[in-house]
């Protein structure tokens, strides 16, 4: 039993014996005790004073007693008016460690038969241009968002909805028709998802031209030059012909999207991010379509004089929402659609998590209200994990432009520049061995500079300050990982040493209360969808053990049960530092 559920059963106890009172111990919920006071965990008596008719402080003072008296594990109390700081018995603490050493899962619980199934949506690329910074964080967000609600004890399946059909990916396939001269990723000497990329700019470069040349040479406006492009008018044909099954049009995006997946795979493989099922536009957005049409005749959709087709949504406070455009081509809404239908057919989902920005917050508002109405009792279930933009330095990315932080020269930069920084650390290692701990290293960094931050707010990127060995980073914990195993592998007798009749000092019951508490912060992030609190709870505990091994000696401690203890507390800190940064997606290197 945890310490805090043995206080809360003590407590109800107490007000039992004390005042006749009876309160159920899961309403009693000790905190930890403020830095400024005495204690280990702190009590809150306010709640009880009418069952006890006394003032806070004697009231904590009561209780205090009787828990000191007949709870083994309070070893001291004090009180601060209303406040009950308790002190946890040292021997307690040493059981601690010794049953957590002992539960080599300590913090992650395991799926059963009867656990829920979450299926957890992320990444999401569209098939016109490869990865950047902005689907760096919401992959890694997504995947460690399943990595802990898995922690939780819930079945999880990971899933992907790749935008590989609309007129993004048709201004791509008209630019390589018209520049491309027949190359080839393999031609080219270049991913498939880059060479894309590059066409999608091209496109744009070319439109951009077009409209400068016929507002200067037509005298039009912005909008009407727009309206007139050819280019323009070109790409929305092929998108036609494309929903019409054109053989040709067809063959060249199958073609051009095999190029983008081989490049796709490799990225998310760096990453080491992965999918259990993944989901084509091209393959939902007809089911969408039908939804839609079938919406038409139940009246809740209306359709157009010129024949687009909407859903008025304005008694629920939205507006009208578009569905189908005049030409019958469908929009992303309904493609969710018909996507959302064919998972649930696919699944016995109990919960659907979309992993999007926060850009998107209307989007599923009105996609949660849509199924609603279409007959799904999922639909208002349905959860937004909504996450706030990434921003560098310098602004803004934009992709048509070609100004985006390309994903995997991000990948390559954070590596080059683990290995520039350890270098000295490195020296006597071979090659290989240090080429593979600046690979850890290096997306150590970028994970944990990504996922510390709230994940609802916008943050700003520095590659730079992600890989520090000493501040609040990736690299920190990865190298106080390896320094403990260090001290564990010079330690002979490590598996036969004795801890009993070692009793752990302040500092040393701190830590263990520090990782007493992971089950709890596992918890919490699975309940707010929060890997933050993951990654700043690895930190503080890193902290900390830092703070202890330079207080304490290990290894040359002359009392061989204290040495024990010490060295079996780090391993312990070790092992759980390890499981928590594993729910980030992070590598621990046994050695910097």
């Amino acid at each position: 039993m945890s310490i805090e559920n043995i206080i809360s059963k003590g407590v109800s106890d107490a007000l039992k014996a004390l005042y006749g009172v009876e309160a159920a111990p899961e309403t009693i919920i000790p905190q930890t005790t403020k830095k400024e006071f005495e204690g280990n965990l702190t009590v809150v008596v306010f709640p009880f004073l009418k069952g006890s008719r006394k003032a806070p402080e004697a009231t904590a003072l009561e209780i205090g007693e009787w828990l000191k008296e007949n709870v083994p594990a309070i070893g001291d109390f004090n009180a601060v008016k209303g406040f009950l700081n308790l002190t946890i018995a040292p021997g307690f603490w040493l059981s601690q460690l010794q049953e957590i050493a002992a539960d080599k899962n300590f913090g992650i619980r395991k799926a059963d038969e009867n656990s829920d199934l979450v299926m957890v949506e992320y990444s999401s690329p569209n098939t016109n241009k490869p990865l950047h910074l902005g689907h760096v964080r919401n992959n890694l967000l997504g995947y460690s968002l399943a990595c802990i609600l898995e922690a939780n004890g819930h079945k999880v399946v990971k899933t992907n909805i790749v935008n590989d059909r609309g007129i993004h990916i048709c201004k791509s396939m008209l630019a390589w028709q018209k520049w491309g001269n027949g190359v080839t990723p393999e031609t080219a000497g270049k991913k498939g998802d880059h060479l894309i990329g590059d066409f999608y700019v091209e496109f744009d470069k070319h439109y951009k031209a077009e409209i400068k040349e016929l507002m200067e040479r037509e005298n039009m406006t912005e909008d009407e030059a727009k309206g007139a492009s050819t280019l323009m008018a070109e790409a929305r044909e092929m998108l036609r012909k494309w929903e019409a099954g054109d053989p040709e049009v067809r063959q060249l995006w199958k073609k051009m999207n095999e190029w983008v997946y081989a490049g796709f795979d490799e990225t998310y493989k760096r990453l080491g991010v992965d999918f259990d099922k993944i989901y084509y536009e091209s393959d939902t957005y007809l089911e969408g379509k039908d939804l839609v049409l079938g919406g038409i005749e139940k009246g809740i959709m209306y359709r157009k004089e010129d024949g687009s087709v909407w859903a008025d949504l304005t008694q629920d406070g939205l507006d009208h929402k578009l569905l189908l455009r005049a030409d019958g081509t469908s929009v992303y809404m309904t493609q969710d659609i018909g996507t959302a239908k064919l998972r649930y057919q696919d699944f016995p989902i109990d919960k659907m998590i979309y992993v999007v920005g926060n850009e998107q917050n209307y989007h599923f508002q009105v996609l949660s209200l849509l199924l609603d109405k279409l007959g799904f009792k999922w639909g208002k279930d349905l959860t937004h994990f909504s996450y706030g933009m990434v921003e560098l330095p310098e602004g803004k990315m934009k992709s048509r432009e070609g100004t985006v932080v390309d994903a995997d020269d991000l990948i390559d930069d954070m590596i080059k520049g683990a290995a520039e920084t350890s270098a000295d650390r490195f020296a006597d290692m071979d090659p290989e061995e240090a080429a593979e701990i600046s690979r850890m290293v290096g997306l150590g960094a970028l994970k944990y500079f990504l996922l510390k931050v709230d994940p609802r707010k916008n943050m700003l990127f520095n590659p730079k300050e992600s890989i520090d060995f000493n501040g609040n980073t990736g690299p920190f914990l990865q190298y106080t990982y390896a320094r403990i195993r260090s001290v564990i592998r010079r330690a002979d007798d490590f598996e036969s040493c004795n801890m009993s009749g070692a009793l752990p000092n302040q500092k040393e019951c701190a830590l263990i209360q520090k990782i007493a508490d992971f089950p709890n912060v596992v918890k919490d992030a699975g309940t707010s969808y929060s890997p933050a609190l993951i990654a700043n709870y690895a930190y503080d505990l890193a902290k900390e053990y830092n703070q202890f091994y330079h207080d304490y000696s290990i290894l040359k401690e002359e009392n061989p049960a204290v040495r024990c203890m010490r060295l079996h507390l780090s391993a312990v800190v070790a092992r759980t530092l390890k499981s928590a940064v594993k729910l980030l997606g992070m590598e621990m290197p046994e050695r910097m």
